[in-house]
């Protein structure tokens, strides 16, 4: 995003409130940092609404970051119909029958010992390089495992918004 103020952000500053909830939830399942979000607008730069996220991720709850992995499908897994997720998760699109079953034992082991979805920015990663990561992260404490989920949540939310200013640009035009 540039620094200046785009027409998708003037959009979406003037979006009413239910309908900048809704874009919101798409971007992050979590209500209390969609909440959060839209009760700063409006946002002079594009900047301005990033950092922003980065605030309102830094302060969800255990509670509230459930709430956000909750709308994250497993990795390897895309929601059905969801481009978003499809577009996130391309580096598996193209994996192996192997590395996809690898993929699946290796969410099911995650899940089973943090009890969420494993969560990793995947947008521009491979198979292999989500592979790994999962691998390196299972044996964290969940204490260890709950910053760096709350970190990638962070990239992701940038990435999304960066997407819905610029797609709100796109419809305006």
């Amino acid at each position: 995003m540039t620094s200046s103020s785009t027409p998708g952000l003037a959009r979406f500053n003037t979006l009413a409130d239910d309908e900048a909830t809704t874009a919101l939830h798409e971007v992050c399942a979590s209500a209390a940092w969609g909440r959060a979000i839209l009760s700063r607008r409006p946002y002079a730069t594009a900047e301005a609404l990033l950092f922003a996220s980065d605030a309102a991720t830094a302060a969800l709850t255990p509670e509230d970051l459930a709430d956000a992995m909750a709308g994250h499908p497993p990795i390897g897994r895309p929601k059905p119909g969801d481009p978003t997720s499809s577009r996130e998760q391309r580096g598996m699109a193209g994996a192996s029958e192997e590395l996809k079953a690898e993929m699946l034992e290796l969410n099911l082991a995650y899940q089973e010992r943090f009890g969420h979805v494993f969560l990793i920015c995947a947008t521009g990663a491979t198979g292999g390089q989500m592979r790994d990561a999962v691998k390196s992260r299972i044996g964290n404490s969940p204490e260890q495992e709950r910053g760096i989920v709350r970190t990638e949540l962070g990239k992701i939310n940038r990435i999304r918004l960066t997407r819905l200013v610029q797609d709100f640009s796109e419809q305006g035009a």
